[in-house]
């Protein structure tokens, strides 16, 4: 296996739309890293520049300390997975796993021994003779998986997978792959839009945005500690909630949106002192919200608007004269829409983001 960096890698497309800017990543050998963001992010034409399917146009890629800028996709020893499988539907799954080694003139000997070890890896040893119309999308995506595993290339580099999978199949699909790695000792480079496939998945996280990475991090500082309010309102299902609202100093350090007023935790006041007068955005994620209506009346209050029962727990939408946002609870009791609740917000999880920068004031 080996290592991947990128060098202010920019890719840039008809002369005006720059896809990816100024992009640096160093993967390390046998690390799983996941890039993730929203559609037209830069992260698939990143992951493509890394399999030389697209080319370059300013920056070096480096894969094994090798420059590969020049090198065609054929003699880079990568092995790509795409989401729509790729396999010929005229060969079947034996021939399909074996086609690129045939091609490199592997010696029939050596090509069955790899597809006998790559099907018993991933449990497909009794569909060898099937074509691919008699599959199943997820015996479909293990059979593409298995085609790059015979390869046993340098990295393996895997563009949305699993966006063709219902959600069921996507789960297990996860779970596969996770161990895949463990198994192989890959260095594996994982595109995804999903932020849930990306928190579990990977070693560490590359958010994308705009063609620019916002934030490289493990999965739970990722979400614990996010660097600005994109990362954190794009990490975390529900999403981080926002509050736009002012610093003001009485007798003590207060954050005020309206008629909701939160007292600043001692370990944020220096930092947040300095805001005083000023506005700035408040970030705190449904789960730190408490309803608190049957013990105390005299916290921050909202009306109910939608209840979303999801089994062990509820979502409960609420709003303001100023906001609207989302709550997270145990499904311990019963609510109605038009309900106004008395509601506890863990300030100590509470997140700061400066009014012009967006960047996090805490983290």
């Amino acid at each position: 296996m080996a290592g991947v960096r990128l060098r202010n890698v920019t890719k840039i497309f008809d002369k005006n739309l720059e896809a990816v800017k100024n992009l640096n990543l160093d993967v390390k050998d046998r690390e799983f890293v996941v890039l993730v963001g929203p559609s037209g992010c830069g992260k698939s034409t990143t992951l493509r520049m890394i399999a030389g399917l697209e080319e370059v146009t300013r920056g070096e890629i480096f894969i094994d300390n090798r420059l590969v800028n020049n090198v065609p996709p054929k003699d880079r020893d990568i092995a790509m997975v795409f989401q729509n499988y790729a396999l010929y539907p005229h060969m079947t799954v034996y021939q399909n796993m074996a086609f690129g080694l045939k091609l490199r003139k592997y010696p029939k000997d050596e090509i069955k021994k790899r597809v006998k070890e790559a099907a018993s890896i991933l449990g497909i040893e009794d569909l060898m003779d099937r074509k691919p119309r008699a599959l199943s999308g997820g015996q479909k995506q293990r059979v593409a998986v298995g085609r790059a595993i015979v390869r046993k290339p340098k990295v393996f580099l895997f563009d949305e997978p699993l966006s063709n999978l219902d959600a069921k199949l996507r789960v297990q699909m996860r779970t596969e792959i996770s161990k895949l790695h463990l198994k192989l000792g890959a260095t594996i480079i994982y595109v995804t839009h999903d932020q849930v496939e990306a928190m579990t998945m990977g070693d560490k996280i590359v958010v994308m945005k705009d063609g620019k990475i916002y934030q490289i991090d493990t999965p739970l500082n990722l979400y614990n500690k996010p660097a600005n309010l994109f990362v954190a309102g794009f990490i975390g299902s529900p999403s981080m909630n926002f509050f736009n609202g002012v610093i003001e100093k009485n007798e003590d350090l207060f954050f005020i949106e309206g008629d909701l007023k939160f007292r600043i935790p001692d370990r944020f006041k220096t930092r947040l002192l300095k805001y005083k007068g000023r506005k700035v955005i408040m970030g705190i994620r449904p789960e730190d919200i408490e309803d608190v209506t049957e013990k105390d009346d005299n916290n921050n209050k909202a009306e109910l608007e939608v209840v979303e029962p999801m089994g062990n727990e509820i979502y409960l939408y609420l709003k303001t004269n100023f906001n609207n946002f989302v709550a997270r609870v145990n499904a311990n009791r019963k609510y109605q829409e038009g309900q106004v609740l008395s509601l506890y917000f863990n300030m100590d999880k509470s997140h700061f983001f400066d009014k012009e920068t967006n960047i996090s004031i805490i983290n």
